[in-house]
């Protein structure tokens, strides 16, 4: 056996132990009790409104992302300023850091006993323990997604083509939203995939900054959590298996986002 056939069996078989096998046994699991007792159990009132909130959060958490994901990638490719490699560096950070500190940190700043916390109260705004702690959570743990994603394809844009644009008349924004636009916007829809998928399975900084409350905060993924700490396997599976389908289809669009993406630049 050559050594280009000793790595490629190596490679798959990692792939199958750490990602493939794992998948395989949920879904069949879930899918044992069939789909009648599945949808029964998805349809339960604590785990629907679990779903239905994690999918807004996300969806919120997405288009807010799109946004100032796309004006930090352009600040940090078009400006020069000082302190620009601290914030490059810092774009990373929520990588980096254990998401149950996000949490922490976001409870200890917009929490109900700190100072910001009880200004907002006064003006009946609540953050912590509340769906909007929810979004704030994910906004953290999702923002280098679309900044990395755009950020590349801003760098090898060539600005002849606005450079040319403005020489016909065009203001900024029309150049900005007819030129630049079109050419980031692979880029954007797959930064934006990425971090609603990354959002429906994030647990950490959630369940700190959420409480945990059901038919209020509780989302998907802590909803799990408890069906398996009250010895309920089988809510668990259903809810999971749903959360899987649609990040399956998350990454499957966002690879065909890609390839359409690489045949616009041909």
């Amino acid at each position: 056996m050559g050594g280009d056939a000793l790595l490629k069996i190596s490679v798959f078989s990692y792939v199958g132990l750490l990602v493939i096998l794992p998948i395989m046994v949920v879904s069949f699991q879930a899918l044992g009790t069939g789909w009648g007792q599945i949808w029964a159990d998805v349809m339960q009132p604590s785990a629907w409104f679990s779903l239905k909130l994690t999918f807004i959060c996300a969806m919120a958490m997405a288009l807010i992302n799109a946004v100032t994901g796309l004006a930090m990638a352009w600040v940090l490719v078009r400006y020069d300023f000082w302190g620009k490699s601290v914030v490059n560096s810092l774009i990373d950070l929520p990588f980096a850091l254990p998401t149950n500190v996000t949490g922490l940190m976001l409870v200890v700043l917009y929490g109900p006993v700190s100072m910001l916390g009880k200004y907002l109260k006064i003006h009946g705004i609540e953050i912590i323990y509340a769906q909007p702690g929810i979004v704030l959570a994910l906004l953290f743990v999702t923002f280098p997604f679309v900044v990395r994603s755009v950020q590349p394809v801003l760098m090898e844009l060539d600005k002849d083509i606005e450079e040319a644009a403005a020489t016909l008349g065009a203001s900024r924004f029309r150049t900005f939203r007819k030129v630049v636009l079109p050419h980031l916007m692979p880029s954007i829809l797959t930064g934006v995939a990425l971090a609603f998928s990354r959002a429906l399975g994030e647990f950490g900084s959630v369940v700190v900054v959420a409480g945990n409350i059901p038919m209020k905060t509780q989302v998907a993924p802590v909803f799990i959590y408890g069906e398996i700490e009250s010895y309920n396997p089988r809510g668990a599976l259903a809810v999971s298996l749903v959360l899987l389908i649609c990040s399956l289809v998350t990454l499957i669009l966002l690879n065909l986002l890609q390839r359409w993406g690489r045949e616009r630049g041909t």
